[in-house]
């Protein structure tokens, strides 16, 4: 057996704090944000099924229990009581709390707290760009107000995130002043009808700005491909600050790819592993084919759910001890090295890459 050490969740989101009823529960057990096709659950899905495995236990019910006995005793319990049991039987020691989703979740120092442990803030650059356009009146301030409240995130925060994504044929030059200056007034001009920012110019000079602030960058590619950023990562290369390829799952060997060739770039394991369950360790083998030990991270994705915590910690650490073991037993790797990548993995490489141990904690 390999034992995997307490985790650094690198990259999630707060919990819901209100009472869940089977619709609620459904739909933020999905991966759409939707409710699932009738006569069907998301309970019959990999996630769902690894729900059912991890967390009936930590609310003292039997493993694979009925969803319906699950939810019932969840409500006994209460939010407060289930997810503090939840949270604190995940394995995780330090969350990083991305907290630009909206809805009513957990800010980082309330699931520190239930979970008995530390957390810290990701400031998700779109939404501060749009706080700010919000209380700027012209291009000119609002340009201004964004470089400052850039540098203020960046004194408190652990990493900037973005979901700009992957987009085919990302220009990876930071843009010129001229440009910026046109987009921001397009984009001011029209947000009460467009609202978000979705600009291209924009979003370019958030990255570049966020490049230059020389705090951790994550980039979620979602679903898709990440090698249309391959340009990105090499303009950035050299000036200091890394990148991170959040999710990417079916894409996760190019995401190890990247973070193989690139000495900045580092790549998510683990919310691949949340949506193949059963399969995670296979998933997990094909990342360790490609990516260097030391650029690869954990993290759940998890939001909403503090079941998909659980979940995300308890796949991983499987998976870890399942492939390491198999390779250790194979004679191919020695007990100490498999156990010295696992911890770099499960925390090392995140506290390192975060400099978790100088930071104020959230």
């Amino acid at each position: 057996m390999i034992d995997t050490p307490s985790l650094v969740d690198q990259y999630c989101h707060g919990v819901l704090r209100t009472e869940l009823g089977l619709g609620t529960f459904e739909t933020a057990l999905g991966r759409t944000g939707t409710l699932p096709a009738p006569g069907t659950t998301f309970f019959d899905t990999q996630t769902g099924f690894a729900v059912r495995r991890w967390c009936p236990p930590l609310l003292g019910l039997e493993p694979h229990c009925a969803p319906a006995r699950y939810l019932a005793r969840r409500r006994e319990l209460g939010v407060l009581e289930s997810g503090r049991r939840l949270l604190r039987g995940s394995g995780i020691s330090t969350y990083l709390v991305d907290t630009g989703l909206p809805g009513d979740l957990t800010a980082p120092h309330e699931i520190a707290a239930a979970g008995a442990a530390d957390a810290h803030e990701i400031v998700r650059l779109e939404l501060l760009a749009e706080q700010v356009a919000d209380t700027s009146g012209t291009v000119e301030s609002f340009l201004a107000n964004l470089a400052e409240a850039l540098h203020t995130a960046a004194a408190s925060a652990v990493a900037f995130a973005s979901v700009t994504g992957a987009p085919e044929g990302l220009d990876p030059r930071p843009p010129g002043p001229g440009e910026v200056r046109g987009a921001a007034g397009r984009w001011l001009d029209g947000r009460r009808k467009h609202g978000r920012l979705r600009d291209p110019v924009l979003l370019r000079h958030l990255l570049w700005s966020a490049v230059a602030c020389g705090r951790p960058l994550q980039l979620q590619v979602g679903m898709a491909d990440p090698m249309p950023l391959a340009g990105f990562a090499e303009a950035t290369c050299g000036l200091g600050t890394d990148l991170v390829l959040l999710h990417g799952y079916p894409y996760h060997r190019q995401a190890a790819h990247l973070a193989s060739v690139h000495p900045h770039v580092y790549a998510d394991v683990g919310p691949a592993l949340v949506r193949t369950g059963a399969r995670a360790a296979a998933v997990l083998a094909e990342i360790l084919e490609l990516a260097p030990f030391g650029k690869l991270l954990y993290s759940s994705g998890a939001r909403g759910l503090p079941e998909l915590h659980v979940v995300g910690a308890r796949l991983f650490s499987e998976a870890l001890g399942r492939v390491l073991g198999d390779w250790v037993g194979d004679g191919a790797w020695s007990r100490g090295d498999a156990q010295r990548v696992a911890g770099m993995i499960a925390a090392g490489n995140a506290r390192r890459v975060y400099g978790l141990s100088g930071v104020a904690e959230g």
